[in-house]
């Protein structure tokens, strides 16, 4: 009984991504500043090519650039990523939770532990989206009653 109430925690924990945690694996922290990260939360995943290398760790405000700085631990066998990589937070699906989705670059040197990177694209935020979207549809700031 006890080792059925064990799996059902471990089954828990892993489905609600909590089991997940990269804390006390071997690799490397880097981090980026974004303009805006959306909903992005630590533990989110980094990715590249769609496949898991990290995770976020950290998430916080600079107080002079008002900026996100947001902080990742990516696994030790990463370790060949182009210094001039690139970071960008995608949404999973329509509604989904955000990630950092890296898009390496051709640089022949390498992002070791500490590094920031510097070329990164905010979240694409779905209201503002559509905000934009009816203004256009509507016409703008168009006076309708002028002639």
């Amino acid at each position: 009984m006890f080792a059925g109430i064990v799996a059902l925690v471990m089954l828990a924990l892993q489905v609600s991504g909590l089991g997940s945690t990269m804390l006390g694996k071997p690799g490397y922290v880097i981090t980026a500043r974004f303009d805006n990260i959306g909903g992005l939360r630590t533990r989110a995943p980094v990715a590249l090519a769609g496949v898991r290398i990290g995770e976020v760790t950290g998430i916080m405000v600079d107080p002079v650039s008002f900026k996100a700085v947001v902080t990742m631990q990516i696994e030790a066998q990463q370790n060949k990523l182009p210094s001039d990589t690139s970071a960008s937070v995608f949404t999973e699906g329509l509604l989904g939770a955000n990630y950092i989705s890296f898009v390496p670059g051709f640089n022949e040197t390498f992002l070791k532990n500490g590094d920031v990177i510097q070329d990164t694209h905010p979240a694409l935020i779905m209201e503002n989206l559509i905000g934009q979207l009816l203004f256009n549809v509507s016409g703008g700031n168009k006076d309708k009653g002028k002639k």
